[in-house]
């Protein structure tokens, strides 16, 4: 046997069932020995994918805390902890342990993908071994085995069908396909997609009608299955733009600390200070540098807004992911089940002189139809209407079930789809089955391409027996001679009006089925030369897979927000372009080569043209689950924030590439929820739009509290190191910073992430993914509120001393200064353009509690006699308050007039402001990973 072959279901659907059988050295009708089997079960394994070596948990751990924010905040610890200060360094070393735990934790979680991928092809066989069927476990069958299938059961290996009875497989979760596949065993070309391989079953999809056999060519790894495994495995969880930035910020924060403290040392050892003194100013400096309040900041930020989302149904499987949603210029959707309802859904009903559209969508029998007027037919007056209709319900082998508040059906969607449109005009099934009870059936074959019954006629045709027949148009016109006009008299047969009808409703996207109808002398003489009599057309019934009613303004909105949408399916270029008209993806103007690319146009394209043609394309049709892949990579390197969406296991790759991967909750696999960042609990792209919203709203808060924090840090450490400068005393010490920065991040700065979404939050462009987390213009808003701080910290302490208060009072009212410009700055911070007083006081109440706290903290510390021995402070008087307020307001007023010059129009977008200085995205190589390791 031919291992390199037999292990690899690629070119298989290229050879004939003989060529298979001697390649794979088995037999078609009596399958292997029990020997056979036993010897190929050691040779290839057994048939389950493989569990992918990953880093072992205290690896993982251990890497959490290699960040350089984490590093400093470490050093924050070790130093508050040589000062004494017990307190701080725990909650500084809590907040350190807070965040690995929750990155160990996510991280942890992206590997349950691999185990959901494994436990899929976990079922029962029933294989013919040495002449007789037996049952075994799935993961025993090995190449060359002779599987048996049947309707309901799930693949449990690739195989090359032998034979084949009205068989259908339900292959979406693989490839995206939306209906049924029929199944022969035709020999095809070796250049097929798998989508196309119609004489292949493959491992994890189901049967859904039918029964058939096939040859196990691939088992494990090797099957398609396999290769999606192989490409989950190996697809990168990188970090998302949130992380990027804050390690970029940190690294650069660190420097500048380090940078400092290393200043204030040196300086103080220039002008003869001692050395311990002066070391202890420079870790004073280094404390207050730090931003300890940051890592809780971002943490909880993040979660307040997964509540928001939850509240909009979408449940976040990561923190991050909320704030990269805000930062998406690209959704990459899957068609089926995300922007449609995957739910086949007759659109149209065309009888010989009328067409009725039909209303509603879904397997739910509520809707109706209507002519071209608007008017609903008496199906008394329409014979054709109603034959047709009766046809598509009766020649039918599926049902509809109403379960759990939910309409569910068994068999294939499109008999399903046919039986919903006749119930919606008042032909329910228990009806069709009291007027027309069925006799016999000549069932569906992928070779006749229809299917007929004989029924016992109860109505007031005059008959008997009726022959009712459904299927592909061109199949049932040549069964017919004549066709059914409005009143129910027939005519000559217009074989071309009626080819031109179904092409202009399979121009639309839709599937279009053709109904008729006959007569046979005899019930007992119903077969295939019984249709000879000649039937009459009554009608077409085309369907389709209907688009969300929310997906329409959903995808205007992410289109007014800067976002770009692509559908990426499995299905037919046609039906995917004609959903996408539908939803306002593509103009008619939009539709030419450049917009839809098929899976092998794709596969022509040269390298370097690719990632060009895949930013300029609008619809990928007929694409393979690596290509889905090759797509999202394609996309990052050209500098896109990539939101992939997918329910399938084909898309689990793709999901876990993507900067965040959104599968569907109610309709979506495991696999696919395992690997994505965001599982929507409605299935409804419109949700991603308002959880674009939020993210964007958490963003913009994360940046509020960073821009409020920063000065207060950075002038911390300027009066340090202007005090060793001068040779004076400290104005403030390291016990009293810890104060500040501790007790205001909670008190305060916490508070912004409670702040509501800026207006018009979605008529501005996504941030471009390279523009830095502060903009020069906050950075120069925050050196100017720093310079602030310092300069009246200086002078009011310098003054208390002055108008003989002491040292301790001096310090106590520099240290309050500190506090009461951060609560006036903090207003300000609620809004980066706007002014304080157009927000409105009472828009986020949490401020005003906020506030309220730390006044009563900062009460508590001036006054209380154990808060003055712990921290060094002391009582001041009523004038100071006095001075202290009044510099808070004129620091106040200084930010509002920056604020109002540096804004251009009264209410501009907040990426028309403070993000005017953000590079241009870069156009990288494909392959060039513009995201790192996370």
């Amino acid at each position: 046997m031919t291992a390199s072959v037999s292990r690899s279901s690629n070119a298989h659907h290229g050879l004939s069932v003989d060529e298979v059988v001697l390649l794979l050295e088995t037999d078609q009708h009596r399958g292997l020995t029990g020997r056979d089997a036993a010897e190929r079960w050691e040779r290839f394994g057994p048939n389950t994918l493989p569990i992918v070596a990953g880093v072992g948990w205290p690896r993982r751990m251990a890497r959490q805390f290699h960040h350089p924010l984490i590093y400093v905040l470490l050093v924050a610890g070790a130093v508050t902890t040589g000062l004494g200060e017990y307190i701080d360094a725990m909650v500084i070393f809590a907040v350190v342990v807070v965040n690995a735990v929750v990155g160990f934790v996510q991280e942890s979680k992206a590997e349950a993908a691999l185990e959901g991928l494994r436990l899929l092809v976990r079922t029962e066989a029933r294989v013919v071994r040495e002449g007789r069927e037996r049952t075994v476990a799935s993961e025993g069958l090995v190449p060359g085995d002779l599987v048996v299938l049947d309707a309901g059961e799930k693949v449990p290996a690739d195989l090359r069908l032998t034979r084949s009875a009205e068989l259908r497989v339900d292959e979406s979760a693989l490839t995206g396909e939306s209906a049924p596949v029929a199944k022969d065993e035709v020999v095809l070309p070796a250049a097929v997609q798998v989508a196309d391989r119609r004489n292949m079953a493959y491992s994890g999809t189901l049967v859904t009608t039918g029964s058939g056999a096939g040859i196990v060519v691939a088992t494990g790894a090797e099957t398609e299955l396999g290769t999606i495994h192989r490409l989950v495995g190996a697809a990168e969880s990188l970090a998302t733009p949130l992380t990027r930035k804050l390690a970029g910020f940190s690294k650069v924060l660190t420097v500048g600390i380090l940078a400092l403290a290393a200043v204030t040392f040196g300086v103080g050892l220039l002008r003869g200070q001692g050395a311990v003194e002066t070391f202890t100013a420079a870790i004073a400096l280094a404390v207050g540098a730090i931003p300890e309040g940051l890592p809780a900041a971002v943490t909880i930020t993040l979660a307040i807004g997964v509540a928001r989302m939850a509240r909009r149904r979408a449940v976040i499987r990561q923190l991050p992911a909320v704030e990269t949603l805000g930062s998406t210029t690209v959704i990459c959707a899957d068609k089926t089940g995300t922007l449609t309802e995957n739910e086949m859904t007759v659109a149209t009903v065309w009888t010989p002189g009328n067409q009725f559209e039909v209303t509603g969508s879904g397997y739910a029998p509520d809707g109706t139809l209507h002519d071209i007027d608007g008017a609903t037919p008496e199906l008394g007056s329409h014979p054709g209407l109603r034959w047709s209709l009766l046809a598509g319900a009766a020649c039918n082998d599926a049902t509809l079930t109403y379960e759990n508040e939910r309409w569910n059906i068994a068999g294939d969607p499109t008999e399903a789809a046919m039986l919903v449109a006749a119930a919606k005009a008042g032909l329910t099934a228990d009806r069709v089955g009291e007027l027309i009870p069925r006799i016999a059936t000549i069932p569906f074959d992928s070779h006749r391409r229809y299917m007929a019954t004989l029924h016992r006629d109860t109505t007031s045709r005059g008959t008997d027996y009726v022959v009712l027949v459904k299927g592909a148009v061109e199949q049932v016109l040549e069964l017919c001679t004549a066709q059914m006009a409005c009143d129910g008299t027939t005519r000559p047969l217009d074989r071309e009006m009626i080819l031109r009808t179904a092409d202009e409703l399979a121009g639309r996207g839709l599937r279009v089925l053709a109904t008729a109808l006959g007569s046979v002398p005899e019930p007992h003489s119903f077969d295939e030369d019984a249709l000879a009599y000649g039937l009459t057309l009554t009608g077409l019934q085309a369907m389709l897979d209907p688009p969300r009613a929310a997906a329409v303004p959903a995808v205007a909105a992410c289109h007014t927000a800067g976002i770009a949408v692509k559908m990426i399916t499995g299905d037919h270029a046609a039906t995917a372009t004609a959903i996408a008209a539908h939803i306002g993806l593509l103009t008619p103007a939009d539709r030419h080569e450049a917009t839809v690319l098929t899976g092998n146009d794709l596969a022509a394209l040269p390298g370097e043209q690719f990632p060009e043609a895949v930013d300029d394309a609008t619809v990928f049709a007929r694409v393979s689950p690596e290509q889905k892949l090759r797509l999202v990579q394609a996309l990052q390197s050209r500098g896109h924030v990539v939101a992939m969406t997918g329910d399938g296991v084909n898309d689990a790759p793709a999901l876990r590439q993507a900067d965040i991967g959104v599968a569907m909750g109610a309709g979506g696999t495991e696999v696919a929820k395992d690997a994505a960042d965001m599982v929507l609990t409605d299935d409804d792209f419109a949700t991603i739009e308002a959880a674009v919203e939020e993210g964007r709203g958490v963003f913009d808060n994360l940046v509020k509290f960073i821009t409020w924090t920063l000065p207060t840090n950075i002038g911390e450490g300027l009066v340090i190191l202007a005090a060793i400068a001068a040779g004076a005393a400290l104005p403030i010490l390291p016990t009293q910073i810890l104060w500040i920065n501790m007790t205001t991040a909670v008190a305060l700065g916490l508070m912004l992430a409670f702040e509501p979404k800026e207006p018009a939050i979605m008529t501005r462009p996504p941030r471009d993914p390279d523009q830095p987390l502060l903009t020069l213009a906050l950075v120069v808003r925050t050196m100017l509120v720093s310079t602030l701080l310092v300069a009246g910290a200086w002078w009011l302490f310098e003054w208390e001393l002055a108008h003989g208060a002491g040292l301790a009072e001096a310090r106590t009212a520099a240290l309050n200064l500190f506090v009461v410009v951060e609560a006036f700055y903090l207003f300000s911070c609620r809004s980066l353009t706007r002014s304080a007083w157009r927000i409105g006081l009472l828009s986020n109440r949490w401020i005003i509690a906020g506030v309220t706290v730390q006044a009563l903290g900062q009460l508590a510390i001036t006054y209380l006699p154990a808060m003055n021995t712990i921290f060094a402070t002391a009582p001041i008087t009523g004038q100071a308050w006095l001075r202290i307020l009044a510099l808070a307001v004129t620091a106040s007023l200084i930010v509002a007039i920056d604020k109002r010059l540096r804004r251009p129009h009264p209410h501009p977008p907040l990426s028309q402001n403070l993000h005017n200085d953000a590079p241009p995205r870069h156009r990288l190589p494909i392959g060039t990973n513009t995201r790192q390791k996370s």
